[in-house]
């Protein structure tokens, strides 16, 4: 789901990981960064754990490749799934590396956790082994040369492994559609103008991937569309997840959007204000999430 899904910077993208893409082409902090990841992992993990079910594997895999890694919602999601299996993460933010290894050690699974920081984006990548199976969640989208990006990944795939590809269908929605009371359909107007914003700096945003794996050599397996809704009534961590998400979406959209939505998207995100994001009951995680499954044959 990496869900997604909803995934603001890098997942192990080329520079990072950025979830959901709120913010691509804005500078941010990677505490900022990690933060989200971790809120993901948390509000996401039946989705995320629903993906590692569905993959069409012969037998259990043994070495597992997490391209984008970003702090590890895919990572622990594969290691809880597959017992014997250890996993090589990989991205390119130092930072999201040690939060993975400190998680890691914090569950008693640092043994099975090999880190690699790298630039996805060149052209030679780092020894990977031999995988059985590789992840990449929210991070192919974010490559310059997803060609090459894939034949990399083709490469170094065991012959008969898979490759799941999960990307994100859009930013999360969290907010009824006739709120806020003053400025009705904000939400939508944000997400529009990150969109048109991501659409100037990510081609690939949105692609079918099907294809491309093809192209690489892969046989595609299985396509699937996870259609994400969770009531905010079910735990805290959707607010803190809303709050953080939106956020991002205000650093990227603030020149974009009217001095009307701002004041309102400001009032949405102020703690102190009793209308705001912090103190509503009728929020909601509405998002889409597309795995798709390839084998090298």
């Amino acid at each position: 789901m990496n869900h997604t899904p909803a995934h603001t910077p890098h997942h192990g993208a080329p520079h990072g990981h950025r979830h959901e893409d709120a913010t691509d082409g804005q500078e941010d902090t990677t505490d900022d960064q990690a933060e989200i990841l971790d809120l993901d992992a948390e509000v996401l993990a039946e989705y995320t754990a629903s993906i590692t079910a569905w993959l069409p594997l012969r037998t259990a895999p043994h070495h597992i490749v997490d391209l984008g890694c970003g702090t590890g919602a895919g990572t622990f999601a594969l290691l809880d799934r597959f017992p014997g299996a250890h996993v090589t993460a990989v991205d390119a933010s130092a930072e999201h590396l040690r939060r993975l290894r400190t998680k890691a050690c914090a569950r008693g699974v640092q043994e099975r956790v090999r880190t690699v920081r790298a630039d996805l984006d060149e052209a030679a990548w780092p020894g990977l082994g031999s995988p059985d199976l590789v992840w990449a969640s929210a991070s192919m989208h974010h490559m310059a040369r997803p060609d090459r990006a894939l034949r990399n990944v083709h490469g170094v795939l065991a012959p008969g492994g898979v490759f799941a590809v999960v990307e994100l269908a859009g930013h999360p929605r969290f907010l009824p559609e006739d709120a806020p009371e003053d400025r009705p359909g904000l939400e939508e107007r944000a997400h529009a103008a990150a969109d048109r914003r991501q659409a100037e700096h990510m081609p690939h945003r949105g692609a079918d991937w099907g294809p491309m794996l093809t192209a690489a050599g892969f046989t595609v397996e299985g396509e699937r569309t996870l259609a994400v809704r969770l009531e905010g009534s079910r735990g805290e961590a959707i607010g803190r997840y809303a709050t953080g998400v939106l956020q991002r979406i205000r650093s990227a959209t603030a020149d974009r959007l009217s001095p009307e939505d701002l004041t309102a998207l400001d009032r949405l995100l102020d703690p102190g204000n009793p209308h705001g994001i912090a103190h509503r009951d009728d929020l909601t995680v509405r998002t889409e999430r597309t795995v798709w499954a390839a084998r090298r044959t």
